[in-house]
């Protein structure tokens, strides 16, 4: 039964309002929607207010400028006078470059998803030959996501789209911008400057996200933070290549935009062919967190959010690497359960030939030689011992050294005329040949079905290059990427509640699209805690803790030769979806003691981290960190104090703690394994440090509490109980 249409309001100005967020979008006219307003709620609004919005915001027309106001689009058209970068550029044999979009329909339907709303425009450029459908959708969270479809109604000429890129307006009053960089090891790093006249463009070629993607281009006040200020965020919700980009013009307009990047001959279109754009988010909020807070709401309100405890993880990858057999891992699994741990992981090294990275990649077959018996014994003792049993593998990518890449030379990525460089000896397999996709189905679905196998950890260690279909010649990576997707989806048809964990040379894939169909994302291949800090932090702008792998690794990490001690390692891991990547069978007594108390802590806490509201402290003092998450009806809070370095002040003052019912008392105290002040001094902690304080939550958050006196590289993890 077809929803009912809605009114689009007074003079087809229309408001929606969802989580704290209105969006107010002009439709009156043939001229394609227009945003009035995206950001605060402003409440109940009359027609007659609306109307007036509309006319209040209409700039004047000045010297040397279009006899006419140029008004900024979601899809902005250089044919209606927009001088910046335009929504679609395209042509058919170099004519029909500056399509004239007339609408045809705007119609607003409630979507399925309860509180939600959606805005469904058309339109048409009959002498281009060419559709326009544009979705706006407001979630319940306060989310604003976009989505265009392009259609070649041509009946005899091919169109080619060389880019559609969808724009959410920003006012003048944005003038930083945020993004983030980032390389392998290192993902996630936070860069910022000025909001300048001009492009500030962000491309990315590498066929997957990527390791310095931008994950999402802010705009915000001048100093905008975690708590203070007011911040736009886009995200493009896309695995292959993409772009991001923030633009002023001198007019004052300003905008956030994004959308895929087409390499040459991906956008062709047949006559009666549509091209479809990613999924485009935006999300505004008072400081980072209340921005970030509308992207959990949103992924946590999915029907596919993982539903149940995140288990506990042991991977093997940092503990044995590729020397695997039967003996060792099952020494290992029975020391993961002594402490604790829910889930055995088997990491790369098990499939045939696969002695090194140097090959093996595509032989998706269990190796005889090392399991004459195959995984049945390591996978029955896993499960004897209480734990599920996950499994790695690598399914878009093949070695030269491979019996299928000797067999099916044909099936490597390629423009036909040369192999690509190799990257970690391995090259990719062209799963948009339907040949080689049927027989990585075939071959996941048999290993699947032959094992009791609950989880696969999904890599992807190289990026597309020279990327070039078998299948029909030209460029590949906009159907790989949907033939990634259209993977994924049909093993969780077959095999239902398998999870998948998105894994990238770490993490350099995380983004919207893949995590529609994977249940968590390995954040990065470095489990430094100190590194991992800042990591995790700026993962959370995206993603809630639930979804971000973190991982108790060795005292000395493999990434970067620094030592932690383990509680430095566990308290930064507690505050994820827990892991061990750690050679179990070195720890002596003492350590598999004390690790087994941070995993009993996660099991205890991890419906509060995985469900409660996320902070961060805008602490003035750049040696401390201070973050923590806060159940979503005020009654806990977990906080961590970390000292990353040293700090200018001895003791190091206050620490506000944020996000509690302001009016409530709380009684806030150390919790135990993350007690313990490495204080070389032999200093007393603060008074109010052993039995704890009761404050109310207005005190705690305005004044704080005396900060115990910390040693670079150590944190403790504070309790606040409602009383």
């Amino acid at each position: 039964m077809p929803h009912p249409v809605l009114p689009l309001g007074a003079d087809g100005v229309v408001h929606l309002r969802a989580g704290g967020t209105s969006l107010v979008l002009d439709t009156a006219g043939s001229d394609l929607p227009r945003v009035l307003h995206w950001g605060v709620d402003l409440g109940v609004l009359t027609d007659e207010s609306l109307t007036a919005l509309r006319r209040s915001s209409e700039p004047q027309v000045v010297s040397s400028a279009m006899d006419q106001v140029v008004r900024l689009g979601l899809l902005p058209e250089q044919s209606a006078g927009w001088l910046g970068t335009p929504g679609i550029a395209g042509h058919r044999r170099g004519r029909d470059f500056s399509p004239a979009f007339v609408v045809r329909s705007a119609t607003l339907d409630p979507t399925p998803s309860p509180g939600a709303h959606r805005l469904t425009v058309t339109a048409v450029d009959s002498v281009a030959g060419l559709g326009l459908e544009v979705l706006v959708d407001l979630t319940a969270a306060g989310l604003v996501r976009t989505r265009a479809a392009v259609t070649n109604t041509s009946e005899t000429a091919d169109y080619t789209v060389d880019s559609v890129m969808l724009a959410l307006p920003i006012p003048t009053r944005a003038q930083e911008i945020l993004d983030f960089t980032g390389r392998h090891l290192r993902e996630r790093a936070p860069q910022r400057h000025a909001f300048t006249f001009g492009t500030h463009l962000r491309e990315n070629r590498r066929g997957r996200t990527g390791a310095d993607a931008t994950l999402l281009l802010l705009a915000g006040t001048r100093g905008f933070a975690f708590e203070s200020g007011e911040v736009w965020g886009l995200h493009v919700a896309w695995s292959g290549n993409h772009r991001t980009l923030a633009e002023r013009l001198p007019s004052g307009d300003g905008f956030l935009g994004g959308g895929e990047l087409l390499l040459p001959g991906e956008g062709t279109l047949a006559p009666g062919s549509t091209y479809t754009t990613p999924w485009i988010y935006g999300s505004w909020g008072r400081g980072l967190d209340e921005m970030a807070a509308r992207f959990h709401g949103y992924l946590r309100a999915r029907a596919q959010h993982p539903a149940t405890p995140r288990p506990v993880v042991l991977n093997t990858w940092e503990a044995v690497y590729f020397n695997q057999d039967l003996e060792s891992l099952s020494a290992l699994a029975d020391a993961a359960a002594e402490v604790g741990v829910e889930r055995f992981v088997l990491d790369d090294g098990w499939f045939r030939h696969r002695r090194d990275d140097r090959s093996g990649l595509g032989d998706w077959y269990v190796d005889e030689g090392v399991w004459p018996e195959g995984l049945d014994p390591l996978i029955e003792h896993v499960r004897a011992a209480g734990m599920e049993f996950g499994l790695w593998v690598e399914p878009e990518m093949i070695n030269v050294d491979s019996d299928l890449a000797r067999k099916h030379p044909d099936w490597i990525l390629s423009t036909g005329s040369r192999l690509p460089p190799e990257a970690r000896s391995q090259q990719v397999l062209d799963l948009g040949n339907p040949a080689a996709f049927a027989h990585i189905l075939e071959r996941l679905d048999a290993l699947l079905t032959e094992n009791a196998i609950s989880y696969l950890k999904w890599d992807h260690n190289r990026d597309l290059v020279d990327a070039g279909s078998t299948s029909h010649g030209r460029a590949g990576v906009h159907d790989q990427t949907l033939a990634v997707y259209a993977l994924i989806d049909q093993l969780k048809v077959r095999h239902p509640g398998l999870e998948i964990e998105s894994c990238s040379s770490g993490g350099a894939r995380v983004d919207l699209a893949i995590l529609e169909r994977t249940d968590r994302v390995w954040a990065s291949d470095c489990i430094d805690a100190l590194e991992r800090q800042e990591i995790q932090r700026w993962t959370e702008l995206l993603l809630p803790p639930e979804l971000i792998g973190a991982h108790v690794g060795s005292p000395v990490a493999h990434s970067t030769g620094r030592a932690h001690t383990l509680s430095f390692r566990a308290g930064t891991a507690l505050f994820g979806h827990l892991g061990v990547e750690w050679d179990l069978r070195t720890a002596d007594a003492a350590e598999r003691a004390e690790l087994a108390q941070w995993i009993a802590l996660y099991k205890a806490k991890r419906d509060l981290l995985h469900t409660g509201l996320v902070v961060h402290v805008d602490h003035q003092d750049p040696a401390l960190l201070v973050h923590g998450v806060v159940a979503r009806d005020g009654s806990e809070a977990l906080y961590s104090i970390v000292a990353v370095a040293t700090s200018a002040l001895y003791p190091p003052g206050h620490v506000r703690l944020v996000g509690l019912d302001a009016d409530a008392d709380y009684l806030l105290a150390p919790i135990a394994p993350g007690t313990s002040i490495p204080n070389l001094g032999g200093h007393a902690p603060p008074p109010w440090w052993t039995d704890g304080v009761v404050l109310p939550g207005r005190v705690l958050a305005q004044v704080g509490v005396q900060a115990p006196n910390l040693l670079p590289d150590s944190l403790v993890i504070l309790a606040a109980t409602r009383l």
